[in-house]
């Protein structure tokens, strides 16, 4: 059983429009989503080539290593870049990610200011091989890409990390969204279940709205002590845009889609998931629903991006 199943008793959620993970992934998940379509989400490569075929702009890959004795070449091909990030092609939740921001004399300086040499870094790309981190603990290759440089408006709101922004699109729709914020508890991670803050953004406008951190809502980021409530998501209609572009290149009917900002590149396309959590509602104070019942309902789903951004304002979202 979900927090949010817990939290809110059956009759209460559906009278609350709160959608269960049971029905999420019957009527939703299930009915909307081809099996067949899957790995193009699962996997973070065959996600990162699609988007780069489309031109969606997305961080720069450095490396790839799939197999053992490709670590002892890696270093050299690093040695151009002081910061980057080493996560598995398929791993889910956050888990495996490893944020590296610069460089000392010993090795390599993680984000909460720890410092790994490199035989302990080819030791952690070595776990995520043997699919420690994996879907089903299936062997795994790790990807080693560009480290985003989030944009100034996040830094009173984000603890050592990049926060990133999850948008929930339906029938290429979007109907509700979150700014994922890391703390110190995840480790500078934008991941909920690790401890990062989820904020609910007002889909016209791009503002945050309320903010949820486990099982409490809050108003204040608990490291920084700055308000995470009226803050305006730069590039939103951007966003929007790119969100619905990215659900149209995979197919899929019910998916998350996750963006980040960065300062000098703008929004860039994280990853995608075929399985999007529930939290987002607890952080927007809103049950997903009844915003799907609506999109259900539409009997003609508009062909351009504009037009469905545009729908997607026009619903009169309780």
């Amino acid at each position: 059983m979900s927090f949010i199943e817990q939290l809110f008793p059956w009759r209460r959620m559906k009278s609350m429009g709160i959608l269960g993970m049971n029905q999420r992934n019957g009527d939703y998940i299930a009915a909307y989503n081809k099996r067949a379509l899957y790995p193009l989400v699962d996997d973070k490569i065959k996600t990162k080539h699609l988007a780069e075929s489309a031109g969606v702009a997305v961080p720069r890959l450095y490396a790839l290593v799939e197999i053992e004795k490709q670590i002892s070449t890696l270093f050299e091909k690093l040695k151009p870049y002081d910061d980057f990030v080493v996560k598995p092609a398929h791993g889910s939740g956050g888990e495996g990610i490893l944020v590296i921001i610069g460089r000392s004399q010993n090795g390599y300086r993680k984000n909460n200011g720890q410092i790994i040499s490199e035989q302990e870094l080819g030791h952690y790309i070595s776990n995520i091989l043997s699919g420690m981190y994996s879907l089903g603990g299936l062997p795994d290759t790790a990807l080693v890409e560009q480290r985003v440089q989030f944009d100034p408006v996040f830094a009173d709101v984000s603890y050592q990390g990049v926060p990133d922004i999850r948008t929930i699109v339906f029938r290429g729709i979007p109907i509700m969204a979150m700014i994922r914020l890391p703390t110190r508890q995840s480790d500078g991670k934008a991941n909920l279940h690790q401890g990062a803050i989820g904020v609910g953004i007002d889909l016209r406008t791009g503002k945050t709205l309320s903010g949820v951190w486990h099982e409490q809502f809050i108003d204040q980021h608990p490291d920084t002590g700055a308000s995470i409530i009226g803050l305006q998501i730069p590039n939103w209609q951007e966003i929007l845009y790119l969100t619905v572009h990215c659900s149209d290149l995979v197919g899929l009917g019910y998916i998350g889609v996750d963006i980040v900002l960065d300062h000098e590149h703008g929004p860039l396309m994280l990853e995608m998931n075929a399985r999007p959590g529930l939290s987002i509602q607890l952080a927007n104070r809103c049950g997903l629903l009844t915003r799907l019942e609506k999109i259900e309902a539409i009997k003609d789903i508009p062909d351009g991006v504009a037009e469905r951004v545009s729908l997607a304002k026009k619903f009169e979202y309780k």
